[in-house]
């Protein structure tokens, strides 16, 4: 059955994809793109060294805000995802980010491990000393009360740097 949405120009079907704008076709197709990340990163290992998945998803959330957001993966003991929240959001240089929320939210959704995650939304992938020293106050403020932190991931454009990749967590 066909739903017809009535516009001045003329109809358009909702179930008819090609009627619709480029715009809102595209919209539909990462929509669905998301949903299907989500629903893989429930089912992997976040162990493997291969973290593709995670910023393959990162980068379909979070490529296109025009300022700076922080947010974390909570991971269960077996490094599956429990839970993606953005936490903090900045302006198009920075974010604030308080250690304390982040052990908050994690020990509310019971997580073991967690992955910190935020763009850059200048295009440079490459990490601050305010981004790695934020790091490292994270790591320890979870290791207080044994949360994993697995890794931190910068989405700038279509690059993405790994803090776990360049053996800085």
């Amino acid at each position: 059955m066909k739903n017809k949405i009535k516009t001045e120009d003329q109809p358009i079907y909702q179930n008819n994809a090609e009627l619709l704008p480029e715009i809102e076709r595209e919209e539909i197709v990462l929509r669905q793109a998301r949903l299907i990340l989500a629903k893989r990163l429930k089912q992997h290992d976040f162990k493997a060294s291969d973290g593709n998945l995670v910023k393959e998803y990162l980068m379909l959330n979070i490529v296109e805000k025009e300022r700076e957001v922080f947010g974390c993966l909570f991971l269960n003991n077996q490094h599956r995802l429990i839970k993606d929240e953005i936490l903090f959001r900045g302006t198009i240089d920075g974010a604030s980010v308080y250690p304390r929320e982040v052990v908050k939210d994690a020990l509310m959704c019971n997580a073991a491990a967690v992955i910190f995650y935020h763009n850059h939304p200048s295009g440079l992938d490459e990490p601050s000393q305010a981004d790695k020293h934020i790091t490292e106050r994270l790591k320890k403020a979870l290791a207080t009360v044994d949360i994993r932190a697995l890794d931190h991931f910068i989405v700038a454009g279509m690059e993405t740097y790994s803090f776990a990749e360049h053996g800085l967590i």
